[in-house]
């Protein structure tokens, strides 16, 4: 078992000068501490506009000062929101790979899709297609850390041409993997992708024994496809946390705290409404607590095992970890008993005192800490044999990291992916989408099609007079190859269908490939980047090409737009 704190960075209202500033000093502080002590994980969450909940937007900006104020332990993104309107993720890979460097490589790198409508609205993101974000930035930022260059992505909504993202990680291929989890499917996600799941969900020790049980039961099969470069089997729960030797004493330092917190995440995530600047979510908390299941009154001294969800006279209430070192101490085993990986302790919440959190943090890793300490090692090393084998099967079922195409040139002009504006996208662009990859098959078999094509193909070129070259393009269609040449000389453009002595260019590839990257569907540095489209010749034609798409007659240029 290994422990963690989580910060969301909580300020209920009315807020005081300074607040702010306050709040992130102390909680460098308890890092400082928690790092001294032997905590060996700390988690700092992104969020956006969820007032008193969360004053932690910059997450990558604490943990840097974080990483310059401690010497071991590990700084978790938890999480950051990959959904391409919140964070690019060549942005992503870049802050990561900078905080891994700056920490010595410490750094855990969680994930997530967001789900608050005060965030996914302020940034745009479509709630239907925010899960295919994540999937498709996670596959990307993780190329981006070991592709020497990024090799470029063509996806539905990541388009990317081939850079070289810097810097690379110190951790090779890359920093642990993790993502938010609030559902069992979404543990289910983790280990299909073979990553480690953050549960935010206050699960009990025996309803978190099902979650570990079919995430490792996944990760053992063929089901499992890791989403980077490395599998990361780990799952953790968080738990609000308060230890003192009195029980009581715990229960009134920590439990309007975690109260606090489970409230305001309602508030923001399942039954709020919110006026921005406006809404005072600690003073409606203080007034309804009760009636969404934050009811203090049943939380009491009783020296009784700790639940972490309470239920009586048909009342609800959170506690969690807020007790003895002894009490503490017996709810940690039955996580460990359940197959739980990690603990990540939730102390700055709502009003908690700073001095109390540094009391807490001291206690639990002298009381508490030392005999999971012990066994940890152990149980990692029984865990590693157990999985190595299934662990290297999934790897091998990851597609491999790829290489850029030979001779990639970015010009001040242009670049090879440009190629996919050749072609006016009008009733062209609109035909194609509707017509299957058979369909494009058929209708180029017949030769007055691409015949049309590459005329109109060959009408959007404007030679400078400085150039000659033949520009071969060799067509699959219907099992059998066409060939047509699109000679350039000097100040003319002539279409032949006899195949070029000495091309210049040669472009191979398939009918529907072909008619899909000229209508813009498919970017053409993708498509040959993903072996759909064949380039062989001198790259540099291609650029000259791609310029002379420029009409001096309108002033447009389509291998710039």
């Amino acid at each position: 078992m290994r422990f963690g704190l989580f910060y969301e960075h909580q300020i209920p209202r009315p807020w005081s000068e300074g607040a702010e500033e306050r709040l992130l000093q102390e909680a460098l502080e308890q890092i400082e501490l928690a790092d001294r002590v032997g905590f060996e994980y700390v988690w700092e969450v992104e969020h956006h506009f969820l007032e008193e909940y969360s004053h932690s937007s910059a997450p990558e900006v604490f943990l840097a000062a974080a990483s310059q104020r401690t010497r071991r332990i590990r700084l978790g993104h938890g999480i950051v929101q990959l959904p391409h309107e919140f964070n690019h993720p060549a942005r992503v890979a870049e802050r990561i790979a900078t905080l891994d460097l700056l920490s010595g490589g410490r750094v855990e790198f969680g994930t997530g899709e967001g789900s608050s409508q005060a965030e996914l609205g302020g940034f745009g993101v479509d709630r239907n297609a925010k899960r295919a974000q994540w999937e498709e930035a996670l596959d990307a930022v993780t190329r981006m850390f070991v592709e020497e260059p990024f090799a470029g992505y063509n996806g539905k909504y990541l388009q990317m041409p081939p850079r070289n993202v810097l810097p690379k990680p110190k951790q090779k291929p890359h920093p642990p993997l993790w993502v938010a989890c609030s559902r069992r499917e979404t543990i289910l996600l983790a280990a299909r992708k073979g990553i480690g799941a953050l549960s935010f969900s206050f699960l009990e020790p025996e309803e978190a024994k099902e979650w570990a049980d079919d995430y490792y039961r996944i990760l053992m099969t063929e089901a499992c496809v890791p989403g980077g470069f490395a599998v990361n089997p780990n799952l953790a729960v968080a738990l609000p946390m308060m230890c003192h030797a009195d029980e009581a004493t715990a229960i009134e330092r920590g439990i309007d705290g975690a109260h606090f917190f489970g409230y305001a995440l309602s508030h923001y995530y399942v039954f709020g409404r919110h006026t921005p600047s406006v809404t005072g979510v600690w003073e409606e908390f203080q007034q309804r607590r009760r009636d969404y299941g934050f009811a203090r009154e049943i939380v009491t001294a009783d020296q009784a095992p700790l639940g972490v969800k309470l239920l009586q006279h048909g009342l609800g209430s959170l506690r969690g970890a807020i007790g003895t070192p002894t009490q503490i101490r017996d709810l940690i085993l039955r996580y460990e008993r359940a197959g739980v990986d990690q603990v990540i302790f939730v102390l700055q919440a709502g009003r908690n005192k700073h001095e109390h959190i540094c009391e807490s943090i001291e206690l639990f890793a002298r009381e508490v800490m030392p005999e999971f300490a012990e066994k940890a090692e152990g149980v990692e090393k029984t865990r590693s044999e157990r999985l190595g084998e299934a662990m290297e099967k999934a790897l091998k079922r990851r597609a491999a990291a790829r290489q850029a195409p030979p001779g990639y040139v970015i010009t001040v002009q242009g670049e090879p992916g440009a190629i996919s504006t050749a072609v006016p996208r009008n009733l062209f662009t609109r035909l194609v989408a509707r017509l299957s990859d058979g369909q494009l098959d058929a209708m180029l078999s017949f030769r007055l099609v691409p015949w049309l094509m590459f005329e109109a193909l060959s009408k959007r070129l404007h030679p400078d007079g400085r150039f000659t070259a033949d520009v071969q393009f060799e067509i699959t269609a219907r099992g059998r190859i066409q060939t047509w040449v699109i000679r350039i000389a000097t100040t003319e453009v002539h279409l032949r269908t006899q195949a070029s002595e000495k091309p210049s260019l040669i472009f191979r590839t398939t009918a529907p490939v072909l008619v899909r990257v000229l209508a813009g569907e498919i970017n053409a540095g993708a498509a040959a980047l993903e072996g759909r489209l064949d380039l062989e010749g001198d790259l540099h034609v291609l650029d000259k090409l791609l310029r002379m798409t420029a009409d001096p007659r309108n002033n447009r240029n389509h291998a710039t737009a």
